[in-house]
Parts: structure tokens; sequence; C-alpha cells
């Protein structure tokens, strides 16, 4: 069976363009794969150096990510940071990356420009680490977004590079990997592209939101002063709202308020109390789930402990090898 690697932030709770996107696709990898799902509270603290709640943090991603279908027995769901040989084939793939290849990196120079003064050797480093998640398991698939694809690009590199150093086909090639033939996009609130964290909180729909926040959020929506004339093209942001609404509202309240719009009598404020009501109907559920296991501490202890322990399995294979390849001996 091929193995899956792919890491969660440890910074960002889900959001629906998460949900409908990549974690339902985790969900059905599982399935038919070895999938290996971590969180990256090692890499937080690349831009993230002194957390006020780190521990908070990862206890919220765990359980929102159990809450929408991970399940802990057919995939190994743990914590990057209590799985120590991750850190050590980090230390010794480092050794064999260098300064001017990690200086090239897109997203070195991109993280740079934003935050001139953490410039830390982490953020240097950044791909050295991702390579470690990836290779510790022998990965071949790794669902990944365009933004990361330089990266994995790197952890070839730095994988071939081992098995050339010591004339050993240890590490196997990992590649990009979507499980879907097709990516859901769920658009953003503030008018643009799609829904994410990065673009600002009131962009996201979070799946623990409130319904009071929801409704604030949804109402606070960019639109524009309305058509002028029947069958115009809309806009991209209010598009945007058309879209969510296609997608958690039925199908009639769709063409309710498409004719509307095409006979320019739509009034955007009822539009969005409606695909606030929706969009409230739709997350209750996951809502309920992830209020239940936050709630659960003890379930929380064991998949941590579990998934630990099935992870360090497999890590620790991977580093006994590399060490021998190496030539570290014990006396």
């Amino acid at each position: 069976m091929e193995t899956v690697v792919s890491g969660i932030r440890s910074t960002g709770k889900l959001h629906l363009g998460n949900y409908y996107g990549a974690v339902k696709n985790f969900v059905q990898m599982q399935n038919e794969y070895a999938c290996y799902f971590f969180i990256a509270d090692f890499h937080s603290l690349t831009t993230h150096p002194t957390p006020a709640d780190l521990h908070g943090n990862v206890k919220q991603v765990l359980v929102e990510y159990l809450a929408a279908g991970i399940d802990p027995e057919k995939a190994t769901i743990y914590v990057q940071s209590d799985v120590p040989e991750i850190s050590e084939l980090y230390l010794y793939l480092n050794m064999n990356a260098y300064v001017g290849e990690l200086e090239r990196s897109t997203s070195f120079k991109d993280k740079v420009r934003a935050n001139p003064d953490n410039v830390n050797a982490g953020l240097l480093t950044y791909p050295v680490l991702m390579a470690a998640d990836i290779l510790i398991h022998k990965a071949t698939k790794v669902p990944v977004g365009k933004d990361q694809e330089q990266h994995l690009e790197m952890a070839r590199v730095f994988g071939n590079r081992f098995n050339r150093l010591y004339s050993k086909e240890f590490f196997p090639e990992p590649y990009a990997f979507n499980f879907a033939e097709q990516l859901v996009k769920i658009p953003g609130l503030d008018g643009k592209g799609k829904m994410g964290k990065s673009e600002g909180e009131g962009n996201a729909i979070f799946l623990s939101d409130e319904p009071d926040v929801i409704r604030k959020k949804v109402m606070r929506a960019v639109t524009d002063s309305g058509p002028t004339e029947n069958d115009e093209v809309k806009p991209q942001s209010v598009q945007n709202l058309f879209d969510l609404l296609k997608f958690v509202s039925s199908n009639d309240t769709f063409k309710h308020f498409e004719g509307l719009y095409n006979d320019c009598n739509i009034r955007y404020g009822d539009l969005k109390k409606q695909l606030a009501e929706d969009i409230i109907l739709a997350n209750a559920p996951m809502r309920e789930k992830i209020n239940f296991i936050s709630n659960d501490t003890s379930y929380l202890k064991q998949v941590a402990r579990h998934g630990a322990l099935k992870a360090r399995e497999s890590a620790s294979n991977t580093i006994r090898e590399v060490r021998e390849i190496i030539g570290f001996k014990s006396f």
C-alpha cells in the first residue's frame, strides 16, 4: 500500500474551504492508502516563534480534523513534535542542503519581504523540515497546493542527494497527489478569490463559528450597488455570494435569487440573510461534533498518544536505517 503524508498547520482553524476541499479528500484517502496526517507545530515556529497558546492551537486542530472525519484507526494522525525522529532526520538532511538553493526558494523570498525582521534559520530551512516530514515515512504521495510544489521538488532533491551520496537507493521520490478529480473551491467573503484565513478572519467561515459570528461575517461580505440591466454579468464579489448560495442552499433558493438579480430586483441584504442561515444550518452538525470532541479530554489524549506511537514506529525504522547508512554505530 502506498504511503501518503500531509501536514496540517497548527495555527489554523478549519474553514469551509479547507473542509470541502482538502479535508474531505483526506477522509477518502484514509480508506485506500497508508495515511500520515501530522499537526505541524514545529513549522509554526518559523513565523510565530513565541505563540501565546501553542498547545491550545494544536488541540483545536486535532479536534476539528477528528470532527471532520479523520479516523485514528484508519489513518495515523499525530503531532509533529511528538516524533523526535523527524528532528533527527531534519538534522541529517540539513548537512546536505546548500544555502544557495534554500535562498532561492520562492516561499523564503516571499516571507523575507513580508517579515524582514524575522528572517530566522528555521525559515530558511523550512523546505528541509518539510522534506524530513515526508521522507521519514518514505511517502510517495503528498497532497499539496501550488504554493508548496517547489518545496516538494526540493524534498525529491534532498532524498535523491542522500541516495547518491551514500550510494543507496533508500528514499523514494515523493510526488504531488490529488485524490479527487477536481478540487472544490469555496469562495471567500472579501470579494476576491478563494476562502482562506490568510486573507483575514472576515474572509472565512470557520467550522467552529457560532451562528451570530457567521451572520456578522456574511452581512459584511463585499457586494456592489446592484445590476442596472437585465441578465447583467455579475462582478466577482457578487458571483462569490451566488457560488456560496449554490453550495449550501436549495436549488429553489438559488433560482429565486438568481431570478431577482437577472430582473434587477435583487436586494443583497435579503440574499445575505438567507445565505447566513443556510450556512448555519449546513454547519450545525460539524459545530456540534467539534464541541463534543473538545470536551472529551481522555479521548483526545488517547488519539494523540496512539498517533505518536504509530508514527514513531514508522519513523524509528527509517532513522535506524539512515544511521546505519551514514555510519553511526554505538560502542
